[in-house]
């Protein structure tokens, strides 16, 4: 995996660099693409030694975005010539990292044993925001084993507010 991303992070900033001014609408075809790259028939397909480069843009330009810009196509027609197509959903990833630190937005993940959603979401967000001390884009994930309560994670921050967590502390006061 490390390996992917170190490969991915160079075509994430140059195309960044590219599209800086447009970022927002280059992130949206990009991950139309990442999407059609993901595919394993695609990558079959491309790694085919009797199909052509142009054949693999064909089919892409087919099943993929329909209006992908110049800077796109070429970054395409890049990856493609490279033999870089399997790295374009890392490189997605990258480049919206690239995007959100631009903007002073981070990624949080909120494991919570149920689901949330609606104001509830937007009122955990408030408050993370402010105890972390930045714009959070936040997911939330499901982990039935935290009991209740939420785990944050930001960045390498954790806030640890779970039931399993206070639990686990009681274990520790009372076996010490």
């Amino acid at each position: 995996m490390a390996e992917l991303a170190t490969i991915a992070r160079p075509y994430a900033e140059a195309l960044f660099q590219v599209v800086k001014a447009d970022a927002a609408k280059a992130a949206e075809w990009l991950d139309g693409l990442a999407v059609v790259a993901a595919d394993p028939g695609l990558l079959q397909f491309a790694h085919d030694p009797k199909v052509t480069q142009a054949q693999v843009l064909n089919l892409i330009a087919q099943v993929g975005p329909k209006s992908l810009p110049a800077a796109g196509l070429n970054f395409l027609t890049t990856l493609v010539e490279n033999g870089r197509l399997s790295v374009l959903p890392e490189i997605a990833v990258q480049f919206h990292a690239l995007l959100d630190a631009q903007s002073g937005v981070r990624k949080a993940v909120v494991h919570s044993a149920f689901p949330i959603e609606g104001a509830a979401l937007e009122e955990l967000t408030k408050v993370c925001e402010k105890r972390f001390g930045h714009k959070l884009n936040v997911q939330v994930a499901i982990e039935p084993e935290l009991i209740g309560g939420v785990r944050v994670v930001v960045g390498d921050e954790v806030l640890d507010t779970s039931v399993k967590a206070r639990l686990e502390q009681m274990k520790v006061a009372l076996t010490a």
